[in-house]
C-alpha cells in the first residue's frame, strides 16, 4: 500500500439545523438567507403584479388598462389561451370571478411570501396558479413541456418543504401561534 492509502482522514460532521435555528453551519446559514431572498423575490412579483394590474403603473399595464380604470385583468391574458384548456380560459376571460381570484389570490400569495407566513397555502395556491399559467399557453413556446411557471412552481413548494419562511419572515412566530398549531395547514 502506498502512504496515501494509509492515511486516516478525519470524519467531519456538521451539526444539525435545530427547528429554532440555533445550530447551523455557515453553509447552512448561507442557504438559509439564499432561500429566504428568494421567497422574497417570489413574493415581491405577486405583489408587484397585483399593484401594477390594479392602479396601471405603466409596466406591464399601462394606466388606462387598471383596473381601477375599468381594465380588465384577466381578459387578454385568458382570451388568447391555446392548446386543450383554450375552451376553459375564453369562457373564464374578463369574468368577475376570473378578474377577483386572481387579484386576490396575486395579493395573498405576494403578501404571504414576503412574510414568511401561511407558506404551506401560499406554495399550493401559487403552484396552482403557475400551473395554471402554464396551462394557458400549452404547447410552451420554448421547450416541449417546461417552462418557467412549472420551474417556479416546484421553487415554491420547495421553499415551504424547507421552511424559508422561518428566516428573514416571521414564520417561527406565526407557526407558534396557537390556531397555526392546531391547524398545521396553515404553516
Amino acid at each position: 500500500m502506498t502512504a496515501i492509502a494509509e492515511r486516516q482522514i478525519p470524519k467531519v460532521t456538521a451539526p444539525a439545523v435545530g427547528i429554532d435555528n440555533t445550530r447551523t453551519t455557515t453553509a447552512g446559514t448561507a442557504a438559509r438567507y439564499v432561500f429566504a431572498g428568494v421567497r422574497l423575490a417570489l413574493g415581491w412579483t405577486f405583489l408587484w403584479a397585483f399593484v401594477d394590474k390594479v392602479f396601471g403603473l405603466g409596466f406591464a399595464t399601462p394606466t388606462e388598462r387598471a383596473w381601477l380604470n375599468g381594465g380588465n385583468p384577466t381578459k387578454g391574458f385568458l382570451s388568447g389561451a391555446e392548446g386543450p384548456f383554450a375552451g376553459i380560459y375564453h369562457d373564464l376571460a374578463g369574468t368577475a370571478f376570473a378578474n377577483w381570484t386572481f387579484l386576490l389570490g396575486l395579493l395573498g400569495i405576494g403578501l404571504a411570501l414576503t412574510l414568511g407566513i401561511g407558506m404551506r397555502i401560499a406554495a399550493a395556491t401559487g403552484a396552482t396558479l403557475y400551473v395554471m399559467m402554464w396551462s394557458v399557453a400549452l404547447p410552451p413556446q420554448t421547450n416541449p413541456f417546461l417552462d418557467e411557471h412549472l420551474t417556479l412552481a416546484a421553487v415554491l413548494v420547495g421553499l415551504t418543504l424547507i421552511g424559508a419562511g422561518r428566516t428573514l419572515g416571521l414564520g417561527a412566530t406565526w407557526e407558534k401561534l396557537p390556531i397555526v398549531r392546531r391547524l398545521p395547514f396553515l404553516k
